[in-house]
């Protein structure tokens, strides 16, 4: 049996073309649907992990500053060391001079070790000061963190439990829609795709309701229903853009049959007179 050659989406009519939008449409209708089951956690998720994310290299940083400055406060302290032992030293070198002239330069080089290790105690009380800052930002950001994480693993569970429930229904819907859009030409596929990002509600093709526009609710001319009825050309809506469909090429049953209410028997004249009489 020889295999049915598969037409040309551009050889099809303007009234296929208009349903197989319409199928398209239905699909990924569904599959928004899903993803409006998901919420807003897939977008918690993200901020959680940019925000541990961010803490981290935080962290990282600090922790570099950090040892920076411990490593500033040993040299610090091994400068002092040293100015000491030179400042022992002239002490001890003060006591052979032969000139005031020695005992002059012996005493500078002394004032000037001690105001040296006043400065170096000075910087390295300031170090300490912001080296102890930092450890308490590090220790808060610490903290955070791990909240952040504990919150990101109960999100990640959350949204892991909502798509293992829907994952398969939605791996059917987009291979359906996959294959319809292969028989919609590109131009059309194109054009149909841009309309529906722009919507606010996803709707690229909507059908003709109560005389209006099914996506903004605009009220269409009588002569351009007509036009969408005829099916002869790709009809938009001239207030939102999209793509128009005649309902009941939609398959949209707007006039459901309801009921008929039995009617209430109204007494005949002669028995309300003898009521009045009686």
């Amino acid at each position: 049996m020889a295999k049915e050659k598969v037409k040309d989406p551009s050889e099809l009519s303007v009234e296929e073309k208009l349903k197989n939008l319409y199928t398209l449409q239905t699909l990924l209708s569904e599959i928004d649907k899903i993803k409006t089951l998901r919420g807003e956690l897939p977008l918690e998720v993200q901020d959680l992990e940019d925000e541990i994310e961010g803490l981290s290299t935080r962290i990282e940083k600090m922790s570099a500053e950090i040892e920076e400055l411990k490593a500033d406060i040993s040299a610090r302290n091994g400068a002092i060391e040293v100015n000491k032992a030179n400042i022992e030293r002239y002490k001890e070198q003060i006591d052979s001079v032969r000139n005031s002239r020695e005992y002059d330069n012996l005493t500078k080089q002394i004032e000037y070790a001690e105001l040296d290790n006043q400065l170096h105690e000075k910087k390295i009380g300031e170090a300490r000061t912001v080296m102890n800052a930092r450890m308490e930002e590090m220790t808060a950001c610490s903290t955070l963190a791990n909240e952040r994480r504990a919150d990101l693993e109960v999100k990640k569970n959350e949204l892991d439990e909502i798509i293992s429930e829907t994952k398969a229904e939605e791996e059917k819907l987009r291979e359906k829609a996959k294959n319809v859009e292969l028989t919609i030409e590109p131009r059309l596929l194109t054009a149909f795709k841009r309309i529906r990002k722009n919507s606010r509600n996803g709707l690229g093709i909507v059908y003709v309701e109560r005389d209006a526009c099914g996506g903004c609710f605009n009220k269409i001319p009588p002569q351009r229903q007509l036009d969408i009825r005829m099916r002869k050309k790709i009809i938009v809506c001239e207030y939102c853009g999209r793509i128009m469909i005649d309902p009941e090429l939609a398959g949209v049953n707007l006039n459901p049959k309801t009921e008929e209410k039995p009617k209430r028997k109204r007494p005949s004249r002669k028995k309300t007179e003898e009521a009045a009489e009686g």
